[in-house]
């Protein structure tokens, strides 16, 4: 039994280093032979993929950044005790205090702070940014878009690779993260937020997950990280039509309506989000994409439909163009 034991021990670490030595084989250049940056909290995850790392890399060749969001009583402490330990473990370790606020709640205010520390701490213009999202975090991640109805793009997850992020573990669970590091007789930082039931994320894996694999007999995490990987190549697919059709229909900056007039409207909203946002419209929601749809493939002419920024999507002999909302006089 306690060979046993070992042997699903050294299986976890063996795991986390060949997800990790795969997912950098596979970066393209010059991200592939930059030095990397390892975002650690301290947790699991996060711990288990920097000494992953490490081994696939070797010392100095990692750096290792812990943003401390100032969110906890004691957070500084904990951020310099987790940069401490990367240090001796053979990283480049630096501690980012952010300041979190602004819209969107906590939860959207600490990832906004933490993704621009992160740019920032970065020790090359093409080092990537390893994140220690795992399959349990993705399948979170596709409920979470889900009950939002925010669409497929949304539904399709977390990419293994968006440029400067790299997400190795996103094909391993978290229960061997935690192993790995046990195996590796690393110290664990379980950050109480993980347990609050205040964030929804939280309750999704506390509550729901739980629920759904004892309603569904199993497999339910690793099913929903399944339809993601799916919905991303569906998505790639349609994206690459839609870029081609905006280079064809681009007209200064205008964009002509005869080469969309067969485009199935899937393809055809693709086209024009992808050229608003190119002409930096932002902020665009589904009910402003669905009316600057219903405008290009309907008409009429010289009608027109207002956009984030004080902007209006005009259509016009043929084309669609923007414009500042002319506001009546009087």
């Amino acid at each position: 039994m306690a060979d046993q034991a070992q042997r699903r021990v050294d299986a976890a670490v063996a795991e986390v280093r060949r997800a990790v030595r795969t997912a950098l084989a596979a970066l393209p250049s010059p991200y592939r032979d930059a030095p990397l940056l390892v975002a650690c909290s301290g947790g699991a995850d996060s711990l288990a993929l920097a000494a992953a790392a490490l081994t696939v890399r070797g010392a100095g060749e990692v750096h290792a950044a812990v943003v401390d969001h100032g969110l906890q009583e004691g957070s500084a402490r904990q951020a310099a005790a987790t940069a401490e330990l990367l240090t001796g473990m053979g990283a480049v370790a630096s501690v980012h205090r952010v300041e979190v606020g602004g819209p969107g709640g906590t939860e959207a205010a600490a990832r906004r702070a933490r993704y621009a520390a992160l740019r920032a701490a970065r020790p090359h213009p093409a080092a990537p940014v390893l994140l220690g999202h795992t399959l349990d975090d993705q399948a979170e991640t596709v409920l979470l878009g889900l009950g939002r109805g925010s669409g497929a793009r949304s539904i399709a997850g977390m990419r293994a690779w968006d440029p400067p992020w790299s997400r190795p573990l996103l094909g391993v669970r978290r229960a061997v993260t935690v192993a790995a590091c046990a195996a590796l007789d690393l110290p664990v930082w379980d950050d109480p937020h993980n347990v609050d039931p205040r964030f929804t994320r939280v309750r999704l894996r506390h509550e729901v997950m739980p629920l759904l694999e004892d309603v569904l007999a199993g497999g339910v995490a690793a099913a929903l990280a399944r339809t993601a990987a799916q919905l991303r190549e569906d998505d790639d697919a349609l994206d690459a039509l839609a870029t081609a059709l905006v280079a064809e229909a681009r007209d200064g900056d205008a964009l002509r309506l005869e080469p969309l007039a067969t485009t199935l409207p899937a393809v055809r909203r693709r086209v024009l989000r992808a050229w608003l946002a190119a002409s930096a419209v932002t902020t665009l929601t589904e009910v402003h994409l669905r009316a600057a749809d219903v405008l290009a493939a309907h008409g009429p002419d010289r009608g027109g439909v207002a956009l984030p920024g004080g902007l209006e999507l005009v259509r016009e002999r043929g084309r669609l163009l923007l414009r500042p909302v002319r506001w009546p006089s009087g």
